[in-house]
């Protein structure tokens, strides 16, 4: 009787384990469920830990500026001033923004239209302590500005890494919408590396859904780690409110601007004396790139840095000091916010072969009668894209036109026939036509000699257009 207990103990035992170890067996196999972090796990922690660590930092910033309308009739007749010269009307304009301080001896970075052309400025801090401002600098380029108070000892928020955020990650907007002072607002990094949004001259902005309204530009854009990591500057929206779409100044960016405007009360870039373009899937087979990736050169200035160490056009730049270049506009930073004087390694695509030079940084050069005569034509052949395309000459009256440097060469658009495969090439009257298929066009000889030879459906043609150089792709399908 013993000897049975003590069996079905021994099988009870076994079949427990057997079954514990199936089980486990099976669900060991299971696909493995993404690593959830602390940080998303207790997000209402951690937000109001980095608001209180970051807020006090962020600043309200008033102006007042005197807004004048051109006179007119009735205030010639009410004024009656000497000489006829009538001031128009005056008024004072009151405007709200945002801040964040940068040094705990009074320096505050905010963006330039926040400031742009005010007659004062009031910092309110978020003590409540109220303080007149001054300008140290301000760069329009991208919208950043640097204005100090007469303070010390201010608190003052790490900063972060603009370069490692990636689309998804948690952002924090705090700053002063329509004067609601330290409004804090959640999202998300919609996108990174936003160029060409028209807002200002160098853009390489933090995209989010983080709610931004009049009032937040200026204030900071905070990680979850409670470092600042961009500078609210702008939205983009129909109704002037907020739409889900906010953009920010990557802090790498303004960290550069903001040195250079405290050390030297303006902005110095970095030039090395090229234009690009961003390259397309069409393109990338014409420069011999197995994929669309780096930035065609359109054009070197004579005796800058990139010609003397033999840089050409229609070279490829693929890497910046093994940074790959992903489209013109980061590379135009990278450069611009190179130091003067540092030397950067390019890595070149030339015509499927692949090297590196190296280039030194050189500073930013500051921004900087017509004749009558028969002018010669040239007539594109029927079985190309240029059909029913006109050229001329360059001459230096025309070059002053179409706003182009007198001393190119190439040929104008003079003349495009409507319907045309020329007209649906995307070519506009007064476009220069500087290459066609990588050969050089100096004249109309050019045009006609070339175009002969041209047997594709898609020509690959160089523009300079108001004095933009790019290529383009034209087809006659």
């Amino acid at each position: 009787m013993i000897n049975r207990k003590i069996f079905l103990f021994i099988a009870i035992f076994v079949s427990g384990v057997l079954v514990g170890f199936g089980i486990f067996n099976f669900f060991s196999r299971a696909p493995q469920s993404i690593p959830i972090y602390r940080d998303i796990v207790e997000p209402v922690k951690s937000f109001s830990e980095i608001v209180k660590a970051v807020s006090p930092s962020v600043v309200n910033i008033s102006t007042t500026r005197t807004v004048q309308t051109p006179p007119t009739l009735e205030d010639l007749f009410e004024f009656l001033p000497p000489l006829g010269n009538s001031p128009g009307k005056r008024w004072k304009e009151m405007s709200m923004g945002s801040g964040v301080v940068v040094s705990s001896d009074g320096y505050i970075l905010t963006n330039y239209h926040v400031v742009e052309q005010a007659d004062e400025i009031k910092v309110t801090l978020y003590d409540r302590r109220t303080f007149k401002a001054v300008v140290v600098g301000v760069d329009p380029k991208t919208d950043l500005a640097v204005i100090k108070i007469n303070s010390k000892d201010l608190p003052v928020a790490p900063w972060g890494d603009s370069d490692k955020l990636q689309v998804g990650d948690f952002v924090l907007a705090i700053g002063n919408p329509y004067g609601l002072t330290h409004t804090v607002t959640m999202g998300i990094i919609s996108a990174t590396g936003r160029a060409d949004v028209g807002i200002a001259d160098y853009e390489d902005f933090i995209q989010t859904d983080a709610a931004i309204n009049p009032g937040n530009s200026g204030g900071p854009l905070v990680n979850i780690k409670g470092e600042i990591v961009g500078i609210n500057t702008a939205i983009f929206s129909r109704t002037g409110g907020y739409q889900g779409i906010g953009f920010a100044v990557p802090i790498n960016m303004a960290r550069v601007i903001k040195d250079s405007l405290i050390k030297e009360g303006k902005v110095i870039r970095g030039w090395i004396g090229i234009m690009v373009q961003d390259i397309t899937a069409e393109l990338a087979e014409r420069f011999y790139l197995s994929e669309p990736k780096g930035v065609i050169i359109t054009d070197v200035t004579k005796q800058s840095p990139a010609y003397r160490v033999g840089l050409r056009r229609g070279d490829v730049i693929l890497e910046v000091d093994g940074k790959l270049v992903s489209e013109s506009a980061s590379l135009r930073n990278m450069v611009a916010q190179s130091k003067v004087g540092t030397t950067i390694t390019l890595k070149i695509s030339r015509d499927g072969n692949i090297f590196t030079t190296s280039v030194t940084v050189a500073q930013l050069p500051f921004e900087t009668s017509q004749e009558n005569k028969s002018y010669k034509s040239a007539q594109g052949k029927a079985d190309n894209p240029l059909k029913g395309l006109t050229v001329v000459d360059l001459d230096s009256s025309m070059a002053k036109q179409i706003g182009v440097d007198p001393d190119e060469r190439g040929v104008v658009v003079y003349r495009i026939e409507p319907g045309s495969p020329a007209e649906s090439s995307g070519l506009r009257k007064g476009d220069l036509i500087m290459e066609i298929e990588r050969q050089r066009i100096l004249n109309t000889n050019d045009f006609q000699r070339v175009l002969q030879k041209v047997t594709k459906t898609d020509i690959l043609v160089l523009i300079n257009r108001s004095g933009k150089k790019f290529y383009t792709l034209l087809s006659s399908s």
